[in-house]
């Protein structure tokens, strides 16, 4: 793994954990990233481009907190348009796959991030003791500008949909 920006600021289960990557900030160019699609083609941010982006980041969707962010933003969906949703986590594609079929999640798409943590150390979630990615919700506009961004500061803890949702709303 190449060597990445550290920093502290949140706990997993209570405990500090070290943050690996790029801090994103509201305002910023959004920095391109390549995961996997369920089926493990390459899913880049490019790939979406003209369209407001949700990206919300999960450890693994196998949990009960990362299972109710994915479903909220499926059905946020109904609601937005000109969205792309996705959820980005470290399981794998199979895993994934296997989840949003038994979930029946079929208006965001999970993307897996653990070939090479292209997407965590671009975003700066990269939970260094764990290689889990820490809980995130970044929106992107067509621009591919960030309008939205938090990092929840207790992994279990849920983050703000409301908020996300929202930005994504006002975002084009």
């Amino acid at each position: 793994m190449t060597t990445a920006t550290e920093r502290q600021g949140i706990t997993f289960k209570n405990n500090p954990v070290t943050l690996q990557g790029t801090e994103v900030k509201v305002g910023d160019q959004a920095p391109n990233f390549t995961v996997l699609a369920n089926n493990l083609t390459p899913v880049t941010l490019d790939e979406s481009k003209g369209t407001v982006r949700i990206i919300s980041v999960v450890p693994s969707v196998d949990t009960g907190v990362c299972d109710a962010q994915t479903r909220r933003f499926n059905e946020a969906a109904a609601d937005l348009t000109n969205t792309t949703i996705l959820t980005v986590s470290v399981d794998l594609p199979f895993a994934q796959g296997r989840w949003c079929g038994a979930a029946g999640i079929d208006k965001v798409q999970t993307v897996s991030d653990h070939r090479d943590l292209s997407f965590g150390l671009a975003y700066g979630v990269v939970i260094k003791e764990l290689r889990l990615l820490a809980r995130a919700v970044f929106v992107v506009d067509s621009n591919d500008k960030i309008v939205h961004v938090e990092y929840v500061s207790e992994v279990t803890n849920h983050p703000n949909y409301e908020a996300a949702i929202e930005a994504a709303k006002a975002a084009k």
